[in-house]
């Protein structure tokens, strides 16, 4: 991939974007990864177990390795705490997609035609707002899906507008998890082409490393970590 093409696929809009204060973050946050050559996929703010902001992003070829991960929160960290657009202390969380990502860009509904995918939407299509299915292509700003949850007398193909999704994600299946694995030694065999001088560690292809990592950097004003998702 060219650097214009590069940078055009970091540029490519999300259709599928968070409400609320999560929009708040994901509006500081995207320039800073669109800066790093990354794209956001998803800003999610959860408040369980003290507040931690997931925020979710990758390559624009997808792949998204453990050091991708710590670049992008040493960046990102400083910029949240000068924004400070949530209230009290909170954990800041940087991850990759994962297998059964998130689909959030026409590009994401392309790449993956082909494997199953749950969808929810914003507004009803055909009287229903839950879809499960094989993300047949695109059309337009839309995907076509051929339902495996379609009742008698429904149709098993249908036309779901990107935009008027609420979510879309990937489940997770041998199809899935066969193709993760023949990306990453493709990736694999392209990195040793190009290897890099001794004493250096070639970046992994997000999605496929065995478990996930953690690291947490030096103590600051905000808790912050880096999670690389694994199979």
């Amino acid at each position: 991939m060219t650097t214009t093409a590069k940078a055009n696929a970091a540029a490519e809009p999300r259709l599928i974007v968070e409400p609320g204060l999560a929009a708040r973050v994901a509006a500081i946050a995207e320039p800073v990864l669109q800066d790093l050559a990354f794209r956001l996929v998803r800003v999610r703010i959860a408040g369980a177990q003290g507040c931690t902001v997931q925020i979710m992003a990758e390559r624009p070829d997808g792949a998204m390795s453990v050091d991708d991960c710590e670049a992008v929160s040493r960046a990102l960290s400083p910029v949240l705490d000068v924004a400070d657009p949530i209230e009290g202390a909170y954990r800041l969380e940087i991850s990759s997609p994962g297998l059964d990502r998130p689909l959030v860009r026409r590009s994401d509904f392309e790449r993956h035609a082909g494997h199953l995918v749950k969808i929810e939407m914003n507004v009803a299509v055909g009287g229903r707002k839950r879809f499960r299915g094989t993300i047949l292509g695109i059309e337009g700003d839309a995907a076509r899906l051929h339902r495996d949850d379609a009742r008698a007398g429904e149709e098993t193909d249908v036309l779901l507008p990107i935009e008027d999704m609420l979510e879309a994600k990937l489940v997770l299946t041998d199809a899935l998890i066969a193709e993760s694995l023949r990306r990453g030694k493709a990736a694999e065999r392209e990195a040793r082409q190009h290897r890099e001088p001794a004493g250096t560690r070639p970046a992994r292809n997000g999605g496929n490393a065995a478990r996930p990592n953690h690291f947490r950097p030096a103590k600051g004003k905000k808790h912050r970590a880096a999670h690389h998702e694994g199979d």
